[in-house]
């Protein structure tokens, strides 16, 4: 192997690996086309919160979501671009004042380290518009541990037909 080639499969590798520190969590074989709009698009899509939350990862203040206390069944879409996110079987009532989720449907949303509180969190997005949702953490119920903390104004709710 020549310096050259050695360098690029060095470069690629580590390009490869800092994409999936990134964002890790996404199933690519779920064919999840991303979405790619320009801020001007995004502004006229969204509302003020809504943009603030899902574009500039915001928060918004706890217990103002009439989502926190959706009780229906049916699914939670991001309301960036309407991918489904969580089925409701999934919502629980964590007392935070933000609706919340054990689990989300697997390939739907990505992952990152936050920094900003200086002690590093999770934060997810949207895996098709990349739109922030929330943290997630690990003092959730069972079975799997997790609470992903979602900011309501980023949710749309899809009622069931049955519900």
């Amino acid at each position: 192997m020549n310096r050259r080639r050695f360098l690029k499969y060095i470069l690629g590798s580590a390009s490869l690996l800092a994409f999936a520190s990134v964002f890790k969590g996404v199933a690519m074989a779920e064919n999840i086309t991303p979405m790619n709009l320009s801020d001007e698009e995004w502004k006229k899509r969204l509302g003020a919160e809504q943009y603030n939350v899902l574009r500039h990862e915001g928060t918004e203040r706890p217990f103002s979501s009439p989502l926190d206390e959706e009780k229906h069944e049916g699914i939670f879409a991001c309301a960036g671009c309407g991918l489904e996110l969580f089925p409701s079987k999934f919502k629980f009532n964590s007392g935070t004042g933000w609706p919340s989720f054990y689990d989300a449907i697997p390939g739907h949303i990505a992952e990152k380290s936050d920094y900003s509180m200086i002690v590093p969190r999770t934060e997810y997005h949207c895996a098709r518009c990349g739109g922030h949702q929330g943290h997630v953490f690990d003092d959730g119920p069972k079975p799997t541990g997790l609470r992903y903390c979602n900011n309501g104004v980023a949710l749309t709710f899809i009622p069931s037909k049955n519900g």
